[in-house]
């Protein structure tokens, strides 16, 4: 007989009569994930710890602001009878496509700053963005949020999921489709298979670990996103989808755009440091 579960509850603790939640603490993780991921990275590509921490401060930073100002756009309608519920951010929506526009727009910025190649930056940068986002999903599960349509308990038992995840996905009685948990795994695997084939030096050229995962990610995420109940939508259509297969074609072009270069090709793994990371290598 399998044991019974409540629903977990989204507040973890209190801290001086405040209030904070598993899904904050999450997302504290996933960037601590993404940080030590990206700066060992950037260390053996010759950039230096400042550097790196700045890089990927102010990512964070205004990724977060991308994804909520995605989510308020597309969801205008909501925020026009309280416009400052925009600024209520605890009270949930953010959205992943913003938060990468967002981050992908400040790496652009300091890259001009610090006078470092921005392909090479971005290839530093998705291991990271893959970490954040498998571990960023289980703040979902905890608020019981971005789940799939209605399935019965007999389907999630089929799948062999642990009991808690079924039950956190009985929502008012209701069994839903853990759609947090196929873009969770989705999310893991393209992250191993990217740490599994990125120290082969025959592999990945530059720029094609960032095509990897527009390509692997835009696959997954059109997937997940036609199974999800809270869809934004442009019209009849779904946005997160448009952009899935917009980032699937633009990384299957820059694929064969790198591959065309032919004796120009740059392995992405390489010790020479010195022409890795400096804008004249572009």
């Amino acid at each position: 007989m399998g044991l019974n579960f409540l629903a977990i509850d989204p507040i973890a603790f209190e801290l001086f009569g405040w209030p904070v939640r598993w899904y904050g603490i999450i997302i504290g993780l996933a960037i601590l994930v993404g940080y030590i991921l990206f700066t060992r990275e950037a260390s053996r590509k010759g950039i230096d710890s400042d550097t790196s921490f700045d890089l990927l401060f102010w990512t964070v930073i205004f990724g977060l602001v991308g994804a909520r100002i995605y989510y308020v756009i597309f969801s205008s309608n909501s925020y026009l009878s309280d416009p400052l519920s925009i600024f209520r951010v605890w009270e949930g929506g953010m959205a992943i496509y913003g938060g990468v526009i967002g981050g992908a727009i400040t790496i652009y910025v300091l890259c001009q700053r610090y006078k470092l190649s921005v392909i090479n930056v971005f290839d530093i940068a998705i291991p990271a963005l893959f970490a954040g986002q498998l571990i960023g999903r289980w703040g979902n599960f905890m608020n019981q949020e971005a789940h799939g349509g209605s399935v019965s308990k007999a389907f999630l038992e089929n799948l062999a999921l642990p009991n808690f995840i079924i039950e956190q996905m009985n929502i008012n009685g209701t069994y839903y489709h853990p759609t947090f948990l196929y873009e969770s795994l989705w999310n893991l695997v393209g992250l191993i298979a990217l740490l599994l084939l990125r120290p082969r030096k025959d592999f990945f050229k530059r720029g094609e670990l960032v095509a990897f995962y527009m390509i692997w990610y835009g696959i997954g995420r059109f997937w997940i996103e036609g199974l999800r109940t809270d869809s934004l939508y442009i019209g009849p259509l779904r946005v997160s989808q448009i952009l899935s297969l917009i980032l699937v074609v633009i990384g299957i072009g820059l694929v064969l755009w790198i591959r065309l270069k032919g004796k120009d090709l740059v392995p992405y793994y390489t010790d020479d440091r010195s022409r890795v990371v400096r804008n004249e290598d572009e």
